[in-house]
């Protein structure tokens, strides 16, 4: 996620509490309330997913870094993986 596209998403969210608060005030009433805890908590929901996301992006980007790294540190002429000598299935007794 670049940084414009960051301050594009935070700052709709933000701007979508700001228009709640104004139509709270803005309209008398029960409906004007609803309006208000309605958009509110759509932005808040909406900032906590983007946290969560931004959360998400850095863990991934840590991943294929070490990824990457455990790649480089291992040597070129890879042994097959071996068949384990016990097989898993018990033996019948005789």
């Amino acid at each position: 996620m670049t940084g414009s596209q960051r301050i594009r998403a935070y700052g709709s969210a933000v701007g979508l509490m700001l228009v709640g608060v104004i139509c709270g005030f803005a309209v008398p009433g029960l409906v004007g309330d609803i309006i208000r805890l309605t958009l509110i908590t759509l932005g808040l929901g909406a900032v906590l997913l983007l946290v969560f996301y931004e959360i998400g992006l850095s863990e991934d980007k840590a991943r294929a870094k070490e990824e990457e790294e455990r790649r480089r540190r291992q040597p070129e002429h890879d042994e097959p993986p071996r068949r384990p000598w016990f097989s898993g299935r018990p033996r019948r007794p005789n």
